[in-house]
């Protein structure tokens, strides 16, 4: 064997080992043809950059890469994105993982905005990033969702934007070991958004962290909900919702802030309140399948909540409930116009009153804590310190919720009624 023949065998050997078996490509797209051109071809590794413009939808079904090779679909520029308008559904994806999409607008469907499932169960999606990515104006005054998930795990949606919608702003069906966090969820006139965020039909392990909800909804965000039992991902258990966390978030009005439905075992902690219009929060049993638990178990804690005259009863609580399974403790509760201590569900531990923690509002639109009471270091979402995921794509593990058991008795809530 001659010295070329050599030369070049090792250089195969080692090009072969440096490259990958597929190769990944860039993809700049600029008027709709290229964009469905481009989503036809995608492959692990691919990153397909969108030019400014107006674009129809992103239709995937079955498209995935890899936690080493994800794939990227994103705008060429982001402050210029390009902008997916009109139709009945801005994005659908079945079954696809490993996909992150980063500063896409969609606006005016009269269905869902985003749309991504299991294509009915036959395969999951998951390891999928929604980021900066806003959807505006979307199913009017129908149950029509801004984001709607269905069979989906190990997700992330960050720092997205939402306004205006029909049913949910994000609404999730059976999903799981999910993340949403850093978003902003406005309500629209003339629109009739009935939740901000609702986590039903057997979902768990999903994180409500850092959100701004603005208006959002009758309840800005439900754990649980009413699910056909069709619907229910992976099966039918005796839950909507369970595991749930929801922490160092801010609510600024809606009918309600909080809400239960037939869930468990959840964690609503270190989040701003600020001037719920009828109540706090709700605790509902909405089925009257004796399949399902009663909505119990829920731990609520070191949340700052301010009210005025409209909130004369704080936790609406319906029938067939366990709401003495309900846990409050260092609550932080102030009303403007006189005191008022609230009355619970449960008896409270280390409950702080009448201490103002001086709410101004922000450049961004969004509300701070002005006062430096000692109170208040523990409390609020100032005070929290979020979770997160290790690197995008990864796993994502939200911490199991610990509940603790209710440490008062009856006695002890009627004493404190009577205070």
């Amino acid at each position: 064997m001659n010295c070329r023949k050599i030369v070049l065998g090792v250089f195969l050997m080692l090009f072969t080992l440096s490259v990958p078996p597929c190769f990944s490509q860039i993809y700049q797209v600029h008027d709709p043809a290229e964009l469905k051109a481009g989503l036809s071809q995608l492959k692990p590794g691919d990153e397909l950059q969108i030019s400014p413009g107006v674009y129809r939808g992103i239709f995937l079904k079955n498209i995935h890469g890899t936690a080493a090779a994800p794939i990227i679909i994103m705008a060429e520029d982001p402050f210029n994105p390009p902008i997916f308008k009109g139709g009945t559904e801005g994005m659908k994806l079945s079954s696809c993982s490993y996909l992150k999409f980063k500063n896409l607008v969609f606006r005016d469907f009269s269905t869902n905005g985003i749309n991504i499932d299991d294509d009915a169960k036959k395969a999951t999606s998951h390891h999928l990033i929604l980021e900066q990515i806003q959807v505006l104006d979307t199913g009017g005054k129908r149950n029509q969702n801004a984001v709607k998930l269905s069979g989906v795990t190990d997700f992330v949606l960050r720092q997205c934007s939402i306004e205006g919608w029909g049913g949910s702003a994000v609404d999730l069906v059976g999903c799981s070991n999910g993340i949403i966090e850093d978003c902003i969820i406005s309500g629209k006139q003339g629109f009739r958004s009935g939740n901000g965020i609702q986590i039903k039909g057997g979902s768990h392990a999903i994180l409500v962290q850092g959100n701004v909800f603005r208006e959002a909804g009758q309840r800005a965000v439900q754990i649980g909900g009413l699910t056909g039992k069709a619907f229910f991902r992976p099966a039918v258990g005796d839950y909507e919702a369970k595991n749930i966390t929801v922490a160092g978030n801010t609510f600024i009005g809606s009918e309600a802030q909080i809400a239960w439905v037939t869930a468990q075992d959840s964690h609503v902690h270190n989040n701003l309140f600020f001037l719920p219009e009828k109540w706090l929060g709700r605790i509902l049993q909405e089925t009257q399948d004796q399949q399902f638990k009663p909505s119990q178990r829920g731990l609520f804690e070191r949340n700052i909540v301010v009210t005025d005259q409209r909130v004369n009863v704080f936790f609406n609580v319906g029938r067939g409930t366990d709401p003495e399974s309900f846990v409050f403790q260092q609550n932080l509760w102030f009303r403007p116009d006189g005191k008022r201590k609230p009355t619970l569900p449960s008896f409270e531990k280390d409950g702080v009153y009448d201490v103002d923690p001086m709410i101004i509002g922000t450049e961004e639109g969004g509300l701070q804590i002005n006062s430096a009471a000692p109170e208040l270091q523990q409390i609020g979402p100032e005070a929290y310190r979020p979770w997160s995921v290790a690197q995008d794509f990864a796993d994502v593990t939200v911490p199991r919720v610990n509940i603790p058991a209710v440490e008062y008795s009856t006695l002890d809530w009627i004493k404190a009624l009577l205070e």
